[in-house]
Formats: structure tokens, C-alpha cells, sequence
């Protein structure tokens, strides 16, 4: 082919009904990104300033991270916080039929038995909380927590409940909270991911990646998935036969493609692909430096319990404490082995989450107590919780004997401590039994709109422009839970 015929071809393919097709399903949103990015404007070739800049907060924030401790699964609110001994007392009795008619469960059917905690409680610091034995060594925290006993959501299945939690939504295609935060306020390190995502307790999560994926946003603002045990991001490591000198090259004339590609074609996510690219070199000398916790001291080590090399929940806990010490936004630890349905011995909330406790306990009192000593706990703001709670019933799916318990999204608790949250706070009753909220009932929306207030947002004003309307992490509800914030 002669340089003239590929100059033909070139300028067909965008003159193209399928070229002008492609490019506008980028939708009105890409087109107003560009405008506020600068796309059009002579001399807008500087990706990595278009995308890291963030809109800005709408008033002074008051945190400048968040550690999401996301339980996927479900942990049992009546095994960890909600004492209830009147469910206690009617341990083993059939379930009242105005318990079951007209709801929706994953398992449950027929006349369930009622199930009785599975632990024993007592009350801990000043606050005078209620705090279970799986837990020993976060009670001896709960005056830093606001703890939020009535909880609800939407979904009463995994994979949209954590789709809800996270991105607002339980349909596939919306931005994340993460990403949310970074569109918003930008990366504080250029070095680093504004957001990260680390996993512990085996397996993927329910709901995949799209849980901290950036929906319609530029991808640029996704969660990257980091590693606790070998490299901390896949291929991240140049070959042998490629060193740091080389690998630059390479990067600077594959973005000089991008930039011409972008200068014709005016696709901000082509902006997105060039930041993406500087940013995975950068983060080839930052990213084993920030992610290689054997540097810790002895005694932070023994404090949070971690084993370095290995893959675990206090590993990552660790880890989350120096990556917003670096200025990452959002960091978002995901573990796996909340799924508490009693289907076989060691899989209830008996043994089970015993078992499942003892993994997380020591590292997030851990986490607390090493946030406070550095001051960053007034800047940081940490959620803890899983995407829905348990049944007050007894599944008993595999038949009688076990203690699981079956989804619940009546009621659960969550918890938030740091950014001006009040201290030793508990808001929101359940019932008798922990079946239905009372009192001060919240909403996923509202723990999302609280969560954009402590980041200095105005959840109903963070928008984005997609498909002719504008779309916030909220959708069209939320309000922010100012009982437990100072």
C-alpha cells in the first residue's frame, strides 16, 4: 500500500457512518467532559492535569480520604452489634406469618424458626455500645464509631446489593462511589491511583469489578486493583530485556499516536488512555515502594497481626493506612467470607463468623488506633459494613441444625469513624428481634450523600452529564445523616 492510498483510507475511516457512530455513543456527557477538560482548546495535550485536576468541592471537605471496609456477604448485624434477648428467648419458635407474607428472601420459605444470637454481648467505653465476643479488640474502640443500627437497602441478592452499595444502583453501568470521589476532588499524588481496591478472604465478589469500576465516567477514574502477596499490580514489572530508559521511549511514542489520534478524532477518552499510560510508568517506582509493608516496624506488625508476603485482610489494612498517608482518595478493602447461610458445619453465624471475625478484628482496631496516633484520623474518614444484614430466622436450607441466617435488607448495622464524625454515637433502633428499623432509619443513599458531605460534596449537585440527563451517585434520593456528624 502507498503512503497515498493509506492517507485515503485514514481520512475515509473518519468521514465514516460507522466512525461517526462510534464516536457518538460517547453520548452529550463525553462532549460536555471535553469542553470542561479543554478539549478543542490549542494546546490541551496535557492529559494528566485534564483528568487529575478533579471539579473542585463545593465547600471546605472534611475528609481528605476514605477507607471503605466493605464484608461482602452480609455479616449478621444480631451476632455483632444488635443485641437482642428477646430473640433470645424465642429461640426455636415458628416465625410469626406477618414476617413472611408478602417479603422477599433468597432462601427462605415455608414457617422458618426463629435463631437466637449465636454469641454473647456485653457494652464497652463511654459510649455503653453493644458490642459481641467475636469481636474483642474493636470494642475496645467503639468511642471512636458512630454505629448506624438501622440500615436498609434495596436488594436482597449479592450482586446488585453491592452494585447498590457501591455505585447507587443495582443495574450494571454506573460510576462507583471511588470514582465518584476522584471525578470530584482529583489525585492528591500523581505518583499513585486516586483509588485503589484491595481484596482479602478468597475469591472475587459478587458483584465483579463493576463494584469499583468508573460506569460512564472516563476510565481514568476506576478503581485499580492492587495485590497484597507478589507484584501489586499485574504486569506491572518490565521485562527482562526492557529497562526504565526504554520503556519510557516506548511510552512517549505510543501517546504521540494518541495525542495525533485525539487531535482528529477528539475522543476525551483517548485523553484517558494517555494519563493512563504516564501513569502506569510512574507508578512502576511508587507502587512496590508504597505496597511493600516489610519497611513496617516490629511493633506495627505485631499491632495489626500482619504476615508480609503473605495475602490477608490485615496486610491490606496496613496497606490502606500508607497509601492515604501517600494521598490516595479512596481505598477500598473487599473481604470475602460473609455468606453466612448455614449450608454446612463452620458456614453459619456460629463457628463460622467466629472463624470470619477473628481475621478482621485485631487489623481494623488496629487500623483506628494507627490513624489516630499519626493524626490522620481526623482526615480520614472509614466505613465499615457489608451490602445487607441477616434473617432473624433460621434458613435451614440443608435442613435443621445449622445456624445460618438467610439475606436481610430490612435492617443491618454499619459504621463510621473519623472527618468529624461524633464519637461513641449509636443512631438508629431495630425491633425486638432486629427485623425492622424504628428509629432512625438510613438508607445506602444517605450513607453515600454522608460519605460526599465529609469529601465536601453536595451529592445532588456531583453530577455527570450521560445520555442527555445528569446523573449523580444518589440517582435522585439521599440525604445526608447529620446526627452522627459534628
Amino acid at each position: 500500500m502507498t503512503i497515498w492510498e493509506e492517507a485515503f483510507l485514514r481520512k475515509a475511516q473518519y468521514n465514516s457512518r460507522r466512525h461517526f457512530l462510534k464516536k457518538c455513543t460517547s453520548g452529550i456527557g463525553a462532549l460536555a467532559l471535553g469542553s470542561l477538560m479543554g478539549c478543542g482548546r490549542e494546546g490541551s495535550s496535557a492529559a494528566e492535569t485534564a483528568f487529575l485536576a478533579g471539579q473542585g468541592p463545593h465547600f471546605a471537605p472534611k475528609a481528605k480520604s476514605v477507607i471503605f471496609l466493605h464484608m461482602a456477604g452480609g455479616p449478621s448485624h444480631l451476632e455483632l452489634f444488635d443485641y437482642k434477648p428477646t430473640l433470645q428467648k424465642l429461640n426455636g419458635q415458628a416465625t410469626p406469618a406477618s414476617l413472611m407474607e408478602g417479603k422477599e428472601f433468597a432462601f427462605l420459605k415455608g414457617t422458618p424458626k426463629l435463631l437466637g444470637p449465636q454469641t454473647n454481648f456485653a457494652q464497652y467505653g463511654e459510649s455503653r455500645a453493644y458490642v459481641s465476643d467475636y469481636l474483642p479488640e474493636f470494642a475496645k474502640m467503639v468511642d471512636e464509631v458512630s454505629f448506624l443500627k438501622a440500615m436498609h437497602t434495596n436488594e436482597f441478592n449479592h450482586a446488585p446489593a453491592q452494585l447498590f452499595m457501591h455505585t447507587g444502583s443495582p443495574r450494571l453501568g454506573k460510576p462507583s462511589m471511588g470514582a465518584w470521589s476522584i471525578y470530584g476532588l482529583g489525585s492528591e499524588n500523581e505518583d499513585l491511583p486516586g483509588y485503589v481496591v484491595l481484596n482479602s478472604g478468597g475469591g472475587a465478589i459478587s458483584a465483579g469489578k463493576s463494584a469499583w469500576g468508573s460506569g460512564f465516567l472516563p476510565t481514568v477514574y476506576q478503581g485499580v486493583q492492587c495485590r497484597s502477596q507478589g507484584d501489586p499490580v499485574l504486569f506491572l514489572s518490565n521485562p527482562s530485556s526492557i529497562d526504565e530508559h526504554l520503556r519510557k521511549k516506548s511510552i512517549d511514542a505510543i501517546n504521540q499516536i494518541n495525542q495525533m489520534e485525539y487531535e482528529q478524532a477528539g475522543d476525551p477518552e483517548i485523553l484517558t488512555r494517555i494519563a493512563q499510560y504516564e501513569l502506569a510508568f510512574r507508578m512502576q517506582t511508587s507502587v512496590p515502594e508504597t505496597m511493600n509493608i516489610n519497611d513496617e516496624p516490629a511493633h506495627i506488625h505485631q499491632m495489626y497481626g500482619t504476615e508480609p508476603g503473605k495475602a490477608s485482610f490485615a496486610n491490606n489494612c496496613v496497606l490502606a493506612r500508607r497509601l492515604v498517608e501517600k494521598g490516595v482518595r479512596f481505598v477500598q478493602l473487599f473481604d470475602n467470607r460473609w455468606d453466612t447461610h448455614g449450608v454446612g458445619a463452620g458456614n453459619g453465624v456460629g463457628e463460622g463468623m467466629r472463624r470470619s471475625c477473628k481475621a478482621i478484628d485485631q487489623p481494623i482496631a488496629a487500623l483506628l488506633k494507627d490513624l489516630k496516633q499519626r493524626g490522620l484520623l481526623e482526615q480520614t474518614l472509614v466505613v465499615w459494613g457489608g451490602e445487607f444484614g441477616r434473617t432473624p430466622m433460621m434458613e435451614a436450607r440443608t435442613g435443621e441444625g445449622f445456624d445460618g441466617r438467610d439475606h436481610h435488607l430490612a435492617a443491618f448495622t454499619m459504621w463510621m469513624a473519623g472527618a468529624g464524625v461524633k464519637k461513641g454515637k449509636v443512631h438508629g433502633v431495630t425491633d425486638e428481634i432486629g427485623y425492622y428499623g424504628i428509629e432512625g432509619q438510613t438508607h445506602v443513599h444517605d450513607l453515600q450523600a454522608t460519605i460526599l458531605e465529609r469529601l465536601g460534596f453536595d451529592h445532588e449537585k456531583l453530577t455527570y452529564e450521560f445520555q442527555g440527563r445528569n446523573f449523580r451517585l444518589t440517582d435522585v434520593h439521599g440525604k445526608v445523616i447529620n446526627e452522627i456528624l459534628s
